[in-house]
């Protein structure tokens, strides 16, 4: 880093006097022997800008950018206006930083203070937070919001995102409690194995709506069998979807959580993203990261400020429910300015379109033998089919005509997605593609 750092030797030969070394590597003589790389970084000499951006865009020319996606699985391809990136590509905003100091702060405060009010809107639950990293450690915070002295357990979803419940049992691990799963039933959780399994250890309860197979859980059971066996439920939320579903609120969930990738965020090569984490009152203090409230300051003019942050979370980690001490600010931007340009009936629209063009293709898919729906009973904009050729044969064929096909699954079967992004044209194509494969 010596060349990229704008220390004369001088400045730095002060400095390491002043801890009382003579060489760098005094400094870092207590490094284990196997960690110190004793040989230059693998890295180029450096060269003018011109070659740089000429050698960016040969890399970026290899990228493979499909016209059509037809896969979603925790990441999905939608519309996003343009007045998204108009407004988050401000200096203002990503320059910003940490607003400690409300008074000079209040800009970033109040994008904060919009994207949770838009959050508990959707969500319908009373408080929200700053964001988190993701939609999974979102989860993995949820687990421990539940976690009481005397319960520990989390019972999660086999229907869950896989990559959620290796979170779940990550942060589980880490605090040394129980993680148990709930079996699946036809692609759904089977809630009476829930029951089975509730006792007096039960912290809480994770469930998915929609679930990642896309399919559309009975939410309101899980959360009254979690409650009546004395335990916390938590549901994870597609965003989108949830402009047309039942809120968590009203499905009787005490916490919500999801990716937020969906609210304006292209698919990046998976991040950065965003996790939303809200409510109910009565959880607000157990809520990690940061809160931010609206009031007037001594001259009566609106004013916002930082309303609740664990100081644990930072001076005293140990004994932290949580550690999170950051949040995603550009990317909550970015959720809060997709939802009010989209607006109610944009993402409500958004939404129904999904929804309509997945079960076109799943209808489509379905009238081919060896393709039918995998799982019966509704679904959002995801499904699975099965598959009667190799599947990696049929994604090979789907893309040399530019399309991004369903994500073929361990246990069989392709798990297809649709948004309102994909069209008629080429829902068609992916049909008429799976029946030249199979042979039909």
């Amino acid at each position: 880093m010596g060349s990229y750092l704008p220390h004369t030797p001088e400045e730095r030969a002060a400095m390491l006097q002043k801890v009382g070394c003579s060489t760098l590597e005094e400094l870092f003589a207590g490094l284990p022997e196997e960690v110190v790389l004793r040989r230059p970084l693998n890295i180029p000499e450096g060269q003018a800008e011109l070659a740089v951006r000429r050698r960016m865009e040969e890399l970026a020319a290899k990228n493979t950018v499909f016209p059509a996606v037809f896969r979603g699985a925790g990441a999905y391809r939608h519309y996003i206006p343009a007045i998204v990136g108009s407004v988050t590509s401000k200096e203002d905003f990503v320059t910003a930083y940490t607003p400690y100091q409300a008074e000079i702060s209040q800009g970033v405060l109040q994008s904060i203070f919009e994207y949770q009010t838009m959050i508990c809107r959707l969500t319908g639950m009373d408080v929200s937070n700053a964001s988190i990293y993701d939609g999974a450690s979102a989860a993995g915070e949820a687990a421990a919001m539940c976690r009481e002295r005397n319960r520990t357990k989390m019972l999660v979803s086999a229907a869950a995102h896989p990559h959620v419940i290796e979170t779940l049992r990550t942060y589980c691990h880490g605090a040394g409690a129980p993680l148990e799963v709930v079996p699946a039933r036809d692609g759904r959780t089977d809630l009476e194995a829930l029951r089975d399994m509730m006792g007096p250890d039960v912290a809480g309860v994770y469930l998915a709506q929609p679930n990642y197979y896309g399919l559309l859980e009975d939410a309101e059971e899980a959360a009254r069998i979690a409650h009546e066996g004395g335990a916390k439920f938590v549901m994870g939320v597609n965003p989108i979807a949830a402009a047309i579903l039942k809120t968590p609120a009203d499905c009787g969930a005490d916490v919500a959580v999801g990716e937020g990738q969906p609210l304006g965020m292209p698919l990046s090569f998976g991040g950065p993203y965003l996790g939303f984490m809200a409510c109910k009152a009565a959880m607000t203090r157990r809520l990690p990261g940061r809160i931010v409230g609206e009031t007037t300051d001594v001259e009566g003019k609106r004013a916002y400020v930082l309303t609740l942050q664990a100081r644990e979370q930072h001076i005293r980690r140990e004994k932290a429910s949580s550690n999170v001490c950051s949040n995603q600010a550009l990317c909550a931007l970015t959720a809060s300015v997709y939802m009010a340009a989209m607006g109610p009936d944009g993402i409500q629209e958004a939404a129904r379109q999904s929804m309509a063009k997945a079960h076109y293709l799943a209808e489509g898919l379905g009238k081919i033998s060896g393709f039918g729906l995998r799982h019966e009973g509704p679904f959002f904009h995801e499904f699975v089919t099965g598959c009667p050729v190799d599947p990696e044969k049929l994604m090979s064929a789907l893309e040399a005509k530019g399309i991004l096909g369903g994500l073929p699954l361990p246990e069989g079967g392709i798990l297809w997605c649709a948004t309102e992004m994909n069209t008629k044209a080429q829902m068609d194509l992916v049909i008429e593609t799976a029946k030249e494969v199979a042979g039909a």
